[in-house]
């Protein structure tokens, strides 16, 4: 089965987008250069202000015929080749799709809020042509509205970034509850919580080292970090270009750091790495 990694916090300006979109372009990357039988991955964005589609498509112009909103008010018989038909190639790699975010899943949300079976709308018609890659990412809007919902019920693994600051981190446990909550109270026992994500961190700062070092001796979430990405200017560089931090800084502590990351999600899919 693919895998799914849904990111998700209901905080705003943790660098979701920007782990969301690096992380899937570090898994082509790093898919390609294994030369794994199949190195696509699709990014699904379904935040309305479509900040991963913008970065990894150049546009965040897609509308009613040709984005996610498409998908999810879609008759659900036919939402499977509508989602394929509106998936589009990241200008980054020819391996990496994106399924587009538009303005108009606002007007989606409020529309199918007491639906039956709204929550499903991009689970089962992403279980139809998942297979087709190797992994598939969701970038989520900061919030646990009914489209983040969409993609928890629509994920195998939930990643949830955060910076080193007091309220985030504190706000983290109910975080991870909240997603153990959508688990078992949608019966979705596929879900797991697979990590938690520090960024923007900076050493030089006593505040950050105190509170990464206390996160890493609580004895339930020391165990979820998987990742610290160090605070570079370059990555948000790299978002004003639209490009990719690994294209813009390749030499950067940020690439590295994501590079990493995307290593322990390839070792998880049992993709050997070759020496």
């Amino acid at each position: 089965m693919s895998r799914t990694i849904v990111l998700t916090n209901h905080k705003g300006g943790v660098g979701k987008s920007t782990t969301a979109t690096n992380l899937a372009y570090g898994l082509v990357r790093l898919l390609t250069n294994l030369e794994a039988p199949n190195p696509r991955v699709l990014l699904i964005d379904t935040d309305s202000q479509s900040h991963a589609t913008l970065v990894t498509s150049g546009r965040s112009d897609y509308g009613r015929d040709d984005s996610l909103y498409t998908v999810i008010t879609a008759e659900r018989k036919d939402a499977a080749s509508i989602l394929t038909s509106c998936v589009v190639p990241s200008h980054w790699d020819e391996n990496l799709h994106v399924l587009p975010a538009s303005p108009l899943l606002e007007i989606a949300e409020r529309e199918l809020i007491g639906v039956p079976g709204a929550p499903y709308r991009l689970a089962e018609p992403l279980s139809r042509i998942a297979s087709h890659y190797a992994v598939v990412v969701i970038d989520t809007r900061p919030s646990f509205s009914l489209l983040t919902e969409m993609g928890l019920l629509a994920a195998t693994d939930a990643l949830v970034p955060v910076e080193p600051r007091y309220l985030e981190t504190v706000g983290l446990q109910s975080v991870i509850n909240k997603i153990i909550d959508i688990r078992e109270g949608w019966r979705h026992p596929e879900l797991r919580v697979s990590g938690i994500v520090v960024t923007k961190m900076d050493r030089r700062m006593k505040g950050h080292i105190e509170l990464v070092e206390s996160l890493q001796a609580h004895p339930v979430l020391g165990k979820l970090l998987c990742s610290i990405i160090p605070a570079n200017e370059a990555v948000a560089y790299a978002h004003q270009t639209h490009q990719s931090i690994f294209a813009y800084a390749p030499r950067s502590s940020a690439s590295y750091a994501y590079a990493q990351l995307a290593r322990l999600f390839v070792k998880q899919i049992a993709i050997p790495e070759r020496a």
